[in-house]
C-alpha cells in the first residue's frame, strides 16, 4: 500500500488532468523535486498535452512528452484511441466507461517512468489514481499498485535508488477529495483538462465531464470549467 513518507525526487505521470495536476501540486508543496512525464499514445483528446505543458510552466518544473503514437495504433478497442468507437456519455458507470479502457496503458506508462526515474537518479514514480477509478480501470487498483511497484524494483535491481517507491497519494480517496486538496493548494483548475471528446471546451456530457462536475459539487468547490452542455444536456 502507498507509504506516507515523501520522496526526494519523483517522476510523475502527468496528463494535464485534475488528478495528476493536484498530485503535482501536493508533491511540490511537500518539497519534492518533480519531473513531469506525459504520453502521446494517439488519444483523441491529445489536447490534454497542451494543458500539461501549460501547467508545467506554471509549476516551473521539467516536462517531457513520450511519443507512443505507433504503439497506440495497436492498442485498439478503446474509445480513447479508436475514432469508430463513441465516447460514452452520462454518469461515470462501469458498464459504460469500460469502453474507455486502453489495454495495459498505466503499466506501460509507469514502467517507462521507472526507467526515466533510474536514469535521472530519482527515488520515486508517482501517479494520480483514485478510488473512483477502481471499478473501471484494473490498472488503478491497490493490488496493481503493489505488483507494479514490485515489478519496477525487480526490473531495476541494483540500479534503482535504495529508497525507491511508487507514490499514489489519492489511491484510496475520491475525486471530490482531490478537488478539496487542489483548492487548498491553489491548483489552477481552469488549466486542467478532463474531457475525452477533445473539443474546444469540455463537452459537459461525457463520463469524465460528468465525473468532474460531480467532484466539484461533492467537494463544495466552485467549478471554473467551461462546458458546452449543461447537466440537463442543453447547449450553454
Amino acid at each position: 500500500m502507498p507509504r506516507t513518507a515523501l520522496p526526494r525526487h519523483a517522476v510523475l505521470i502527468f496528463s494535464g488532468g485534475l488528478d495528476s495536476a493536484v498530485t503535482a501540486y501536493r508533491l511540490r508543496d511537500g518539497g519534492v523535486t518533480l519531473s513531469l512525464l506525459s504520453f502521446d499514445y494517439g488519444q483523441r483528446h491529445v489536447k490534454e498535452l497542451a494543458h500539461a505543458a501549460h501547467l508545467a510552466d506554471q509549476l516551473s518544473v521539467s516536462h517531457d512528452v513520450v511519443d507512443l503514437t505507433s504503439l497506440g495504433r495497436i492498442l485498439g478497442g478503446s474509445a480513447l484511441t479508436d475514432p469508430a468507437i463513441a465516447v460514452p456519455h452520462g454518469h461515470y458507470r462501469t458498464e459504460t466507461m469500460s469502453s474507455t479502457v486502453v489495454p495495459n496503458r498505466n503499466a506501460i506508462m509507469l514502467e517507462v517512468a521507472a526507467g526515466a526515474a533510474v536514469a535521472a537518479g530519482a527515488d520515486a514514480v508517482a501517479f494520480g489514481a483514485h478510488s473512483g477509478d477502481h471499478a473501471v480501470y484494473p490498472d488503478c487498483r491497490p493490488e496493481f499498485f503493489t505488483l507494479i511497484e514490485a515489478s519496477m524494483k525487480a526490473g531495476n535491481d541494483g540500479h534503482m535508488d535504495a529508497d525507491f517507491q511508487l507514490v499514489a497519494p489519492f489511491l484510496n480517496l475520491t475525486k471530490a477529495d482531490i478537488v478539496r486538496e487542489g483548492a487548498r493548494l491553489g491548483v489552477p483548475f481552469e488549466l486542467t483538462w478532463s474531457c475525452y471528446e477533445g473539443g474546444d471546451v469540455h463537452c459537459g456530457a461525457c463520463g469524465t465531464c460528468v465525473e468532474r462536475r460531480e467532484a466539484f459539487d461533492g467537494a463544495g468547490v466552485a467549478d471554473p470549467t467551461v462546458y458546452a452542455m449543461t447537466p440537463k444536456g442543453t447547449v450553454q
